[in-house]
């Protein structure tokens, strides 16, 4: 199951590239995920939660720009890669296998990068405009963090 999850997250980083980290950091925060004694402790402090909800909050709003490059450009995919194994491997830390979630995070990161350009550009084109198609694309990243960092308490088990 965490490696399940550790995808999962990475997929919404490939969607949203900041809402996941935002997601791991509420969960480490809340006390869903434990990461004291790992390398991702800093996830959990307030100025993680802090940075990564306006960073999150900010890439919603500047999605939504006709001047906002593809997803698939190197940096922006760069990112998302980087974002998917960081909150991937945060899901793995908290059973004690980090490169396993970390991977896991990458792989989803792929697959929500590109799954989520093809699906809303399809969408796109069946509403004949982008934004409807771009916040279902939001909602989808929300509501998945959220059912993803509610589910780790049930399937990290601690060491």
């Amino acid at each position: 199951m965490t490696y399940l999850l550790a995808l999962l997250i990475g997929v919404v980083a490939g969607l949203r590239a900041m809402t996941a980290p935002a997601a791991i950091s509420w969960a480490a925060y809340l006390g869903w995920l434990n990461l004291s004694g790992t390398w991702l402790s800093f996830f959990g402090s307030v100025w993680a939660v802090a940075i990564f909800s306006v960073l999150a909050i900010v890439e919603l709003v500047t999605d939504q720009l006709p001047s906002t490059p593809s997803r698939k450009v190197p940096q922006q995919f760069g990112a998302r890669l980087v974002m998917g194994a960081l909150t991937g491997a945060a899901i793995g830390a908290g059973s004690g296998v980090w490169i396993g979630g970390l991977v896991a995070g990458i792989i989803g990161a792929v697959i929500g990068t590109y799954g989520g350009a093809a699906v809303r550009a399809k969408l796109a084109a069946a509403f004949k405009k982008d934004l409807p198609a771009a916040l279902i694309e939001d909602a989808i990243a929300i509501i998945g963090a959220y059912l993803i960092i509610s589910a780790i308490p049930a399937a990290v088990v601690m060491p």
